[in-house]
C-alpha cells in the first residue's frame, strides 16, 4: 500500500496521499535469467570494457551469501584475499557462476543468484558453510579479462 510507504518510509516533507503518489519514476530492477540455466542475475552496474566470454580469463571481485541463511562464506575483499581469477565459460566452476558471467564487462557489477543444481547440489560445500541445497547470491564485480 503507497500510503503505508508514504506515511512510514518518506521524511514529513515528501509525505503525500497514496493516490498522489507519482509511480512513473521508481526503478524496479528483476532479476533477469541467463538463457538455458536457472541461475538468474541483475546488473548493479553497467561496465564498458571487454567482456567476459567463453574460453577467456576473467578476474573478478566476489561475495558470496547463502540466501537461506544470509551467511557469507567467501569474500575477495575480505582482509588477505585478493581477486579471483579463472577460466570462463568451460565448466572450471560451478555453473551457475560459470554461465551467470558470461557478458560481463569490465568495470560492470552483477548479482548472481544460483540455485542449488547450478551451484554445490544436494552436498553443499561444507568446508566453506554452504549446506546441501543451498541458494547461492554472489555479488561479482570485473576487473580484467584477456
Amino acid at each position: 500500500d503507497l500510503g503505508f510507504i508514504s506515511a512510514f518510509l518518506l521524511p514529513q516533507r515528501f509525505r503525500c496521499p497514496a493516490t498522489a503518489v507519482d509511480t512513473s519514476r521508481v526503478l524496479v530492477v528483476a532479476m533477469e535469467p541467463i538463457p538455458g540455466y536457472n541461475t538468474t542475475k541483475q546488473i548493479l552496474k553497467e561496465g564498458s570494457g571487454p567482456e567476459i566470454k567463453a574460453g577467456s580469463q576473467a578476474t573478478v571481485h566476489a561475495t558470496g551469501v547463502v540466501k537461506e541463511t544470509g551467511k557469507k562464506f567467501w569474500s575477495t575483499k575480505d582482509p588477505g584475499q585478493q581477486p579471483f581469477s579463472y577460466q570462463a565459460g568451460v565448466g572450471k566452476v560451478i555453473t551457475g557462476w560459470d554461465q551467470g558471467c558470461l557478458g560481463m564487462k569490465v568495470g560492470e557489477e552483477r548479482m548472481l543468484e544460483i540455485p542449488a543444481a547450478e551451484g554445490y547440489g544436494s552436498s553443499g560445500f561444507p568446508a566453506w558453510g554452504i549446506p546441501p541445497g543451498a541458494t547461492l547470491q554472489f555479488t561479482l564485480e570485473c576487473l580484467d579479462v584477456k
